[in-house]
Formats: structure tokens, C-alpha cells, sequence
């Protein structure tokens, strides 16, 4: 028979990495409150864009429950704060709302090792970033182009990781053990047979991808505790499932 997910994931330490996906971070929640009820916990994370978001808030010490409350409780006035500039939003409620989500300041401060992506508009790159403050880390990587103003970070502006590392696997290598939760999209601006659409393929690396999920966005916030809820359920199924030979679990929801 073959092997289950929650026993490939308790053999050996495991990094958990998030991928971007437009205002997903309600289902990365549900997925990270399924391993942690299990006892399957991450002793590193990466990702980019809404990956980064719930990786850093819990990587800085936010209890799962609470990040739950706080993003149940969101508001499309919590964040949004047109301004003339290089993107519609200035972005400075939102890296309040960062600032009382994440429970610590630094990289450095965090209670286990955290990276996030995020693309460089100078050198049109992506960047790793695993030090300094989380705040200007966690922006930089959320920052979608065209609705929130860049950070600059050492006289360079810093976009969304999703844009060339949707997959958020910039920061992890060959030897890591991973597993990774694919947010299915319908990208307006992606091709529908671009790499960064499909779920990777490597050594010691397990896909997770929840398809169906109930789509959130700036005016559809009341549908994101469905999509947590059904990524949740979802996961513990999954952790009962075997993997095929790519390790490649994949699940719909009703």
C-alpha cells in the first residue's frame, strides 16, 4: 500500500511553503490549522504573495486561531487607501494591518526560519528575502502590481513574488523536504499552460492542491471563511490519502 501523506510528513522535519494566489491566504490558513491539529508541524517556511502573508504571521509567533479571527474579521477598509502613485493603493493601512498580525519584528525574531519572494522592478528578478523587518518583507511580497504601491528596499522597488515565483519555492533546494499547497488559478495574465499554473514536480518535494475553493478578493471578502473551512476539511482528508508516484495529492471540493 502506498504511503500517506501525515506519514511521509512525520518522518523527517518537513518546510511548508505557500504559494501566491489572489487573496488565498484564507485557504493557506485552513491548511496550516489541518497540520497543526495533527500535530504536523513545519520547522521552516516559505512562500509568496498570500503564502507569504500566512507563513510570516505564523512564522513570527501568531497563534493559528488568532490569525483566523483576524482574517474572518477583515474588511475591505481595513486596507484599502487609494493614492496617486505606481499602483491604486499606498499601501500604508495594510502594512498596519501587517504590523498587528505579525507578532514580532525581524526575520531574526521569528520563532522558526521563515523566506518570502518578492520580484525586484529594477532587475525585473525575484528576490529572497530572509532578513530585516517583516513588515516591509511581508508588503513587498503581497504588493500585486497595479493595486498596491512597490516597497523600496535598498533603493529598489519590490513587487508581489508571485510574479515570477508563483510556486513560492525560490528559497528552498533539491534536499528539502517540502510540501507545498498549490493555489489553482484562472489567471487573467498567465497562459493557460504556463509552468507557473501547473503543480511542480522534484525530488522530496508533495504537492497539495484543493481545487474549487470558493474565491475571495477585495469585494468578496464574505466568501474567504468558506474557502478556509474547505481548505481545512480538505487537508485532513488528504493527510489520509496515499501518494501517487509524483507525490501529487489533488482533491475538489463540494
Amino acid at each position: 500500500m502506498s504511503q500517506v501523506l501525515s506519514d511521509w510528513l512525520s518522518e523527517r522535519p518537513f518546510t511548508l511553503t505557500l504559494s501566491s494566489g489572489f487573496f488565498g491566504f484564507f485557504a493557506h490558513t485552513g491548511v496550516l490549522t489541518a497540520l497543526l491539529e495533527r500535530d504536523l508541524v513545519p520547522h521552516r517556511l516559505t512562500g509568496s504573495s498570500a503564502g507569504a502573508l500566512v507563513a510570516g504571521c505564523w512564522a513570527s509567533g501568531a497563534d493559528i486561531s488568532l490569525m483566523k479571527q483576524k482574517l474572518f474579521a477583515l474588511q475591505k477598509q481595513d486596507f484599502w487607501d487609494p493614492f496617486p502613485g505606481l499602483g491604486l493603493l499606498r499601501g500604508h493601512k495594510f502594512r498596519q494591518l501587517l504590523g498587528e498580525l505579525l507578532q514580532c519584528r525581524t526575520f531574526a525574531d521569528c520563532k522558526v526560519p521563515l523566506a518570502v519572494s518578492a520580484w525586484n522592478g529594477l532587475s525585473q528578478k525575484t528576490e529572497v528575502l530572509t532578513e530585516g523587518e517583516l513588515v516591509t518583507a511581508i508588503y513587498a511580497s503581497c504588493a500585486v502590481p497595479f493595486l498596491f504601491q512597490p516597497v523600496w528596499i535598498k533603493g529598489k522597488p519590490m513587487w508581489d513574488g508571485g510574479i515570477k515565483d508563483r510556486h513560492g519555492l525560490a528559497a528552498t533546494d533539491s534536499q528539502e523536504r517540502v510540501l507545498y499547497h498549490h493555489l489553482s488559478s484562472r489567471s487573467p495574465w498567465r497562459s493557460k499552460n504556463s509552468r507557473s499554473l501547473k503543480m511542480p514536480v522534484r525530488d522530496n518535494l508533495t504537492a497539495l492542491a484543493i481545487h474549487g475553493l470558493p474565491r475571495s478578493g477585495p469585494d468578496k471578502l464574505a466568501v474567504g471563511p468558506e474557502a478556509y473551512q474547505k481548505a481545512y476539511e480538505s487537508t485532513l482528508k488528504a493527510l489520509d490519502m496515499p501518494l501517487d508516484n509524483q507525490r501529487h495529492i489533488e482533491l475538489g471540493v463540494a
